[in-house]
């Protein structure tokens, strides 16, 4: 499994680069990001468009084979392609983050999901009524460990990871919008995770931080790995497997290696 974690910051990311970095993705595509409203809305979905071509063209697959499909619940997966590669895509505010790795098992569509969020209380919100807002998704355990007697800055990190973890479980399951979240429960202390009262077996957690300088993401890949069990790897773990990259320096090198015929 790797993560490719790009930082975007619009400031940054000039007219001719986003023109130039338009061209390489397909029709559909491109009539999609011009509809969006705000630039940034727009380059992060280029910069997601880019990830995956990017990962194909380092391994071998010329442009005009890249095929993509997506499932029933509109999860997007690599088609016609052998051995098969499971990925998976997420994005929020100025981070866009994909997670892949070998199709190994069967749909490979379903093996990998990944959710990053920003660690932060969004608009006018308190602590209090963000967490209320969604309280509905979360186990009464859940809310308990959020509130006993820890700091506020601890109570959001936990939050978020609580949140991310059931994002990237349920991505991986390509089930889409509608899967209860109270199904899931995750003791972060314990560090352990469970699916409708007991541990899923066959599957791996992989919890990660990075900064953009001024902001904190949090981001949890589940991978189903197969055999009995669950892993869940802390953040403070060795991550050889996660490449954060600098957005313009990454769309320049999508643009050199997707020219290249």
């Amino acid at each position: 499994m790797e993560v490719w974690a790009v930082i975007y910051k619009s400031d940054l990311f000039s007219e001719d680069l986003y023109q130039n970095a338009l061209q390489l993705v397909d029709p559909e595509s491109s009539t999609r990001i011009k509809r969006f409203y705000r630039r940034e809305d727009a380059c992060r979905t280029l910069i997601g468009r880019l990830l995956t071509r990017t990962l194909l063209k380092q391994r071998g697959i010329p442009v005009s084979a890249m095929v993509f499909g997506a499932t029933a619940a509109k999860k997007p997966y690599i088609a016609r392609l052998d051995p098969p590669i499971a990925y998976n895509i997420s994005h929020d505010n100025a981070l866009v983050a994909m997670a892949f790795a070998p199709g190994a098992h069967n749909p490979p569509a379903f093996s990998i999901g990944v959710d990053v969020m920003k660690v932060r209380i969004p608009g006018h919100e308190t602590l209090v009524s963000f967490i209320d807002s969604v309280g509905d998704q979360l186990t009464p355990f859940e809310h308990r460990s959020l509130f006993s007697g820890i700091s506020q800055d601890e109570t959001l990190r936990r939050f978020f990871w609580i949140w991310t973890i059931k994002e990237a479980y349920t991505k991986a399951l390509g089930l889409g919008l509608g899967f209860d979240f109270r199904r899931i429960e995750y003791d972060i202390e314990g560090n352990v995770l469970l699916v409708d009262k007991e541990i899923p077996e066959g599957w791996r957690f992989s919890k990660f931080v990075l900064n953009d300088e001024q902001n904190l993401y949090e981001g949890v890949v589940a991978e189903y790995v197969g055999g009995k069990g669950t892993e869940i790897i802390d953040e403070s773990a060795s991550r050889d497997w996660l490449t954060a990259y600098n957005a313009v320096e990454f769309v320049e090198e999508a643009i050199r290696e997707l020219r290249e015929r």
